[in-house]
């Protein structure tokens, strides 16, 4: 199995991957947004994708969108192909689309909404949290992406603060000034261990 950065090479498998969305959303009865052959070659064409081959043959797919002048990406469209599920490709898939993000936008958010828990599982391991809606990208042409799904009108009557989908969000600033805290916590710690024992040999004496 390979998973790779996707480019225009990959153009064949645009109407399989579409279809598979489809097929997903049918199956699960839950909000997937319909992506047709055309928007996922531009997402393959761009460096944004990342596709799973097992040989030849289809077997996953997530790619990346840029909203809000690079403020946001999110990863979106992860789909794997019925004969490989269950067998954690899925995950495998998800972890290399977010270095990608990471990689190609540092200062980015970056978010999800989705409705299926196996996907806020791999999320929140990742350093996603839940967040409402509100601290997601206002862009508009992100949530026109939701008009094929068929929770859409729970999205407009609640003006876009809530649907069934959970958003999740990565913030790589809040992470880093938590994981500076945990840094700053065990300095401080051993600090003060050094200085209890400084203290209690003095007292000794």
């Amino acid at each position: 199995m390979e998973i790779s950065i996707a480019n225009e090479s990959h153009f064949k498998y645009a109407k399989i991957i579409s279809d598979t969305i489809t097929e997903s959303a049918q199956v699960r009865g839950t909000g997937i947004a319909k992506r047709t052959p055309e928007y996922i070659q531009k997402r393959l064409s761009n460096g944004n994708a990342v596709i799973a081959l097992d040989g030849e043959k289809f077997a996953g797919f997530c790619y990346i969108e840029v909203w809000g002048n690079k403020n946001f990406v999110a990863n979106s469209g992860l789909i794997v192909h019925p004969d490989y599920r269950n067998q954690g490709l899925a995950k495998k898939i998800k972890s290399k689309v977010f270095e990608l993000s990471r990689s190609k936008f540092p200062d980015a958010k970056i978010f999800g909404i989705t409705t299926g828990l196996a996907v806020m599982k791999m999320n929140y391991e990742l350093g996603y949290k839940p967040v409402t809606f509100s601290e997601l990208t206002d862009d508009p042409e992100f949530w026109k992406g939701c008009q094929t799904c068929k929770n859409f009108d729970i999205l407009t009557r609640t003006e876009r603060k809530m649907c069934l989908c959970t958003g999740m969000l990565y913030d790589s600033a809040t992470k880093k000034k938590v994981e500076e805290r945990k840094v700053n916590s065990k300095a401080f710690q051993r600090l003060k261990s050094i200085k209890e024992s400084l203290f209690l040999k003095k007292k000794t004496k």
